[in-house]
This record gives structure tokens, C-alpha cells and sequence, in this order.
């Protein structure tokens, strides 16, 4: 199998035939000698964009709709200010489709209905009224930051629709290509759009962006984030004050105090980069426990400033989320 990732559709109707499906998406170009395409290869060779077309549905009428997935927050003021401006963000950008919206979290649903009344769908019950209101093609978007847990739930779900809908797609969630092969970067266009909130900093000054962190392998991309940070910083020395860190993964807090005192700084930024300033950035991050990021480094003689504000209040990265649901959109619409 080649390595290279280019936009390609590879085309074998025998194996498509054995899945009922069709796909148009980016993927490993196999090598020409590879002349029976199985499932389980395309599959496992699907990068990108993922794109279902049914043919038991072939003739039905195109009725597109966009499903917006996110774990959701309890937090009433940061959900206005984040998901449902991301989710505005995308209806804007696209007039003639509808948005809907789906929690994949059933504690926060339960949640949401217990304080404020208000129900919230899961994936499943979103695409089953998709399917009732006669919705045929369904571009699935992803409010993840990594492919970690959650985007595989995501994926997961998603694929279990197949038979119900005429086409579907899933959007890449807002890191997915990191620079290979000609791909775009899309770790350094996050951090491009994410200075836009960084603090002027001196040089006893650091900042600290707090990821939520995973046990899947996906947690690997904050390493790689850092990596871009540490490259970044040779031609814009704002990078050169930013430590990457995770409430429940690696690097944790205690990997980067070190760092910050062998380079002398005294005062730390604290800000999340999580869709949604919840419980993580309120509590974990800037709360008044002892143990909180906050606190912890209070205790190793820093000051403390913290930014309490989710990524979707970031009108950059907004348009990030925007980009992803159109790259959906238009897979599903060929």
C-alpha cells in the first residue's frame, strides 16, 4: 500500500457490492496491483471526509439536512455562547439546509431536561427524526477537537445509520491533517486561529491551553500540537510562551510546571481549548479546591490569570467548525 493521501475515489464494485455502499472520500491510493478491493481494506483505508451512499435509496428524492454532534454542556451560558453559535455559524453559511442537533451525552441530556426543560436528541433520535421529516441525505458534523473517544463515538453512530438514509457523510473533526503528504496542517491553522485570544506576554509570562484529554491514541495529537507550538515559535515569539496540557491525559499539569520554572516564568494564563467552558474550565482548571490547576500552581508560587471562555466563542475557529461541515456538505452533495 502506497502512503501518499490524495483526494481519490477507488472504485470496485465487487466490494461494494458485498457492503451496499459507495464512497468518495480521502484515502490511501492503493497500490494498482491491489486489484479486489475488500471491505475491511477500503474501510481501513478511509481518511477524511467518510461519505455512505446507499443504493437501495438510489431513486429516492435528495432532501439534504446537516446533524450537528456534541457532547453537550450543562453549563446554560457557555452552551448559548458556544455550541449554538457554532451551530448559527453553520446554518449561515448554509440558507438552504437545515441544522439539527444531537447530545451524544445522556448524563447532560438527563441533565439539561432536569434544570432548564429543555430536551436534547440523541444521535439516534435526531436521525430518527430526520428519517420521519423525510430527510434523505444527512451531513453529520462533529463539534470534537481531536479524532479521540468521541469522534470514534461519533463515527460509530453514524455508520449504524447507513440503511436509513439515501447518502450520508461525516466531517473531520477541527484537528485531523497534520501536514502529510500535502495535506494541510490543520494543528497549525488551529493555533493560527487560536492566538487571536492569547494575552500580550513579557517575558516572565506564560500560557498554559488545557486540552480535556483521552485513554485513546488519538490523546497523541497534544504531543503533536506542542511540536507546532515549538516550531511556531521560531518566526512568532508568542508560541514561544505556550504549554499544551490535559485534565485527564498527557502532558498533565505536573509535566509542564518544570518547564515553566526552568524558564523562569511568574505569572501563567490558564485557558481551555474544549468547544465549551464547563465544568473542566470553571472547576478542574480555575477553581478554589486545592487541587484544582489553578490552585496547584498558586502553591508552586505562580500568579494566575485565567480565560474562561470555550473555543466556539472564538469567531476563528467558528469558521474552522464552518469549513468542516461545508467539506461535508459538498462530499454529500456530488
Amino acid at each position: 500500500m502506497k502512503t501518499s493521501i490524495k483526494k481519490v475515489v477507488i472504485a470496485s464494485m465487487a466490494a461494494l457490492s458485498m457492503l451496499g455502499m459507495g464512497m468518495s472520500v480521502n484515502a490511501y491510493e492503493l497500490n494498482p496491483e491491489v486489484k479486489d478491493v475488500t471491505p475491511a481494506l477500503r474501510e481501513a483505508s478511509t481518511v477524511g471526509v467518510w461519505t455512505h451512499e446507499n443504493p437501495a435509496m438510489k431513486n429516492a428524492p435528495n432532501k439534504d439536512a446537516i446533524l450537528v454532534m456534541t457532547f453537550g454542556t450543562t453549563f446554560t451560558d457557555t452552551r448559548h455562547k458556544t455550541i449554538d453559535a457554532v451551530e448559527k455559524a453553520i446554518q449561515a453559511a448554509n440558507p438552504n439546509v437545515p441544522v439539527y442537533e444531537a447530545y451524544t451525552s445522556h448524563i447532560i441530556i438527563d441533565r439539561v431536561k432536569a434544570k432548564e426543560g429543555i430536551i436534547k436528541l440523541t444521535p439516534e433520535e435526531a436521525f430518527a427524526k430526520l428519517k420521519a421529516e423525510g430527510y434523505t441525505r444527512v451531513a453529520v458534523v462533529s463539534l470534537d477537537v481531536i479524532p479521540g473517544m468521541e469522534y470514534t463515538y461519533d463515527s460509530v453512530v453514524t455508520k449504524m445509520q447507513v440503511n436509513n438514509f439515501k447518502k450520508i457523510s461525516l466531517a473531520t473533526p477541527l484537528m485531523y491533517f497534520q501536514g502529510t503528504e500535502g495535506e494541510p496542517d490543520q494543528v497549525v491553522d488551529f493555533l493560527q486561529n487560536l492566538k487571536s485570544q492569547f494575552p500580550k506576554c513579557g517575558p516572565q509570562d506564560a500560557i498554559m491551553i488545557m486540552a480535556h484529554g483521552t485513554p485513546h491514541p488519538g490523546n497523541a495529537y497534544y504531543s503533536v500540537i506542542q511540536a507546532r507550538i515549538n516550531q511556531l515559535a521560531k518566526t512568532d515569539p508568542i508560541f514561544s510562551h505556550v504549554y499544551v496540557y490535559s485534565v485527564e491525559g498527557r502532558p498533565n499539569i505536573n509535566d509542564v510546571i518544570p518547564q515553566l520554572k526552568e524558564k523562569g516564568y511568574k505569572h501563567v494564563t490558564l485557558m481551555p481549548i474544549m468547544m465549551v467552558a464547563g465544568d473542566h474550565a470553571n472547576n478542574d482548571m480555575a477553581g478554589s479546591d486545592p487541587d484544582s490547576h489553578k490552585s496547584q500552581l498558586e502553591a508552586q508560587g505562580f500568579t494566575v490569570s485565567t480565560y474562561i471562555h470555550g473555543l466556539g466563542e472564538n469567531a476563528n475557529i467558528r469558521n474552522l467548525y464552518v469549513e468542516r461541515a461545508n467539506e461535508a456538505l459538498a462530499d454529500l452533495q456530488k
